[in-house]
């Protein structure tokens, strides 16, 4: 690819996470030479299905299974080395070799096993009001290690700090100190265990370590083309999220920056993928929450169980307070609008257009969770359909009362619907508009 006609895109979640990214992602991947996550932990879960295959992926980005990808972990993100190679060894089994295409950054952290300890007692002791809804995988301690400085672990101390042993030895018995103090617990933690996780990432891991933000900026001034792969969502941001029922990272473009250390400027596309309904797993507000056998039909028929941690997702009506808010928030240029066929039998479909709170009425969201916890949805009820998506493939096609509902949430949202997803196959997704051409590009080079 010529550097005249290259495209740098980045797909993201608008809502609270499980809105189709690894699906947007897979499908795009084939158009772009190296993916890069930028954000996050294992605290994400993209699955992708192919034929009668699933893959669930929590570390490594969704283009890892396309052979002529490159696949980056920049240095936003905080790496569970375990998991990983777990994920590294199952993509093996499959006939997905990452040999000479996969890229950690040496500026990323480490997760270790007491960052997930200390999660998992953290969520323990909290009231229910005060339960974050955390995968207890380590991800808020280890970023706040990050901020500490001097209790945190990179990929470039495991493979030049002369005195890491040392070090870590040293934040173990600290750790375990005031995990007991805190929780009033005996806590079991064992520093030689914890550097023998170190110390099978550095034999198994260290051949990807490198510097990821030089290889991009490289890679885009050759021409290539990049494709950055948000994780989470961004009403999960821990800046402009549900706060404090958030992540721990910055979810959005706005996170290219200091996760993969790109300026955003150097990216075209910006597509938001939301659910044509709207999911949260959790705690935390959820104005258009359908607590009723409407909210269990989606569930069901969604299968809206957590990739990460199984648990059943909470379901509502589509929330446009929301999604205009993130889509602006943003800058958006595109969306990607999935599951559509979930709602196929349901008639009326109801879209959340404003908040009424103590007799007032919001168009965008208050950071009081508080308020929030109190608003009241308006819902505009719109024509259903009972016809089966998961064979349309165009706009054109679709029923009547389905087209009507995407143009609704373009009007509302503010943005055009470019890629839709209609079933849960790789081939059941269209695409028009400017990523159609895009996706019509000649194959990527291998890089």
């Amino acid at each position: 690819m010529n550097p005249t006609s290259q495209k740098n895109a980045c797909v993201f979640g608008l809502g609270w996470g499980d809105e189709g990214k690894g699906k947007a992602v897979d499908l795009l991947s084939s158009a772009f030479d190296v993916v890069v996550r930028f954000n996050g932990g294992a605290n994400a879960g993209h699955t992708v299905r192919v034929g009668v295959e699933t893959f669930a992926l929590h570390l490594l980005p969704t283009g890892s299974l396309h052979e002529n990808v490159t696949a980056v972990i920049g240095p936003g993100v905080v790496v569970d080395p375990i998991m990983l190679l777990s994920e590294i060894d199952s993509l093996a089994k499959r006939g997905f070799d990452l040999t000479g295409r996969l890229k950690i950054s040496d500026r990323a952290h480490i997760v270790q096993a007491y960052h997930k300890l200390e999660d998992q007692l953290s969520e323990r002791a909290a009231s229910d009001e005060a339960k974050i809804g955390t995968t207890s995988r380590g991800i808020g301690p280890c970023y706040a290690d990050k901020m500490k400085r001097t209790t945190a672990v990179r990929f470039s101390d495991l493979l030049y700090e002369d005195n890491l042993d040392d070090r870590v030895r040293r934040i173990v018995s600290d750790r375990k100190t005031s995990l007991g103090a805190l929780y009033s617990s005996d806590v079991e933690l064992d520093p030689n265990a914890v550097l023998a996780d170190l110390e099978t990432a550095k034999v198994r891991l260290g051949g990807f370590v490198c510097d990821t933000t030089n290889f991009l900026h490289e890679a885009m001034d050759e021409g290539r083309s990049v494709l950055f792969e948000g994780a989470n969502g961004m009403l999960l941001d821990v800046d402009h999220g549900t706060y404090p029922f958030v992540t721990s990272s910055s979810t959005g473009p706005h996170g290219i920056g200091p996760g993969a250390g790109v300026p955003v400027s150097r990216v075209d596309l910006l597509i938001g993928t939301i659910k044509a309904y709207a999911t949260r797993v959790g705690s935390g507000p959820f104005v258009s929450e359908l607590k009723d056998e409407i909210g269990d039909r989606i569930r069901e028929r969604g299968k809206e169980f957590g990739t990460t941690t199984g648990r059943p997702r909470r379901c509502g009506w589509f929330d446009a307070v929301l999604g205009r808010y993130t889509a602006r928030l943003s800058g958006a240029t595109d969306l990607a609008l999935m599951h559509l066929d979930t709602l196929s039998g349901l008639d009326p479909v109801g879209i959340c257009v404003a908040y009424r709170i103590d007799g007032n009425t919001y168009s965008t969201p208050p950071a009081d969770t508080g308020l929030l916890e109190r608003a009241e949805p308006v819902i505009e009820f719109v024509p259903g359909w009972n016809e089966d998506l998961r064979s349309v493939r165009s706009l054109e096609d679709m029923p009547h009362a389905a087209r009507t509902y995407i143009e609704r949430i373009e009007s509302l949202v503010g943005a055009p619907v470019s890629i839709a997803g209609v079933g849960p196959e790789r081939s059941q997704t269209f695409v028009r508009g400017r990523i159609a051409e895009l996706i019509r590009q000649p194959e990527p080079t291998t890089t």
